[in-house]
């Protein structure tokens, strides 16, 4: 499905834990300023002050997969010859304790459909519709 600024709730970029130390990263440091994106369309629908969200995958024993991080873009996705494209962000990963994990969110009925359920090996960034977005603030502690 092509996105769409009239129905973007927010950017959602991807981390596998698998095969990057999420955890010890963020531990050190829970801001994230700068996430790699595929180049394309929706890289350069990319935007400053565009919600974003940062979603932990990987094998769902080892960690509480799921949403771990919001944030807002701070500019337009840059590219980088022809590798990956880097967007800059304002995003701070939640404590561990409120971390909204993957069961919950996909048990949720307006949040079934969303791609990162639908295609999760699909490339940075993914995305949520402006009623997933809502129904994902749902699940978010007040502080984020």
């Amino acid at each position: 499905m092509a996105v769409t600024l009239d129905d973007l709730g927010a950017w959602l970029l991807k981390g596998n834990a698998d095969t990057t130390d999420l955890t010890g990263r963020f531990a050190h440091d829970p801001r994230v300023r700068g996430w790699c994106v595929r180049p394309g369309y929706r890289a350069r629908l990319m935007a400053a002050g565009q919600p974003v969200v940062l979603w932990a995958s990987g094998s769902r024993g080892r960690l509480p997969y799921g949403v771990w991080g919001v944030g807002r873009l701070t500019g337009p996705a840059v590219p980088h010859g022809d590798g990956p494209w880097t967007v800059p962000l304002d995003l701070t990963v939640l404590a561990p304790e409120h971390r909204v994990r993957r069961g919950p969110l996909r048990a949720d009925a307006r949040l079934a459909a969303a791609e990162v359920f639908r295609q999760p090996q699909g490339a940075n960034p993914s995305y949520l519709t402006v009623a997933q977005y809502a129904a994902l603030r749902d699940h978010l502690p007040p502080i984020a």
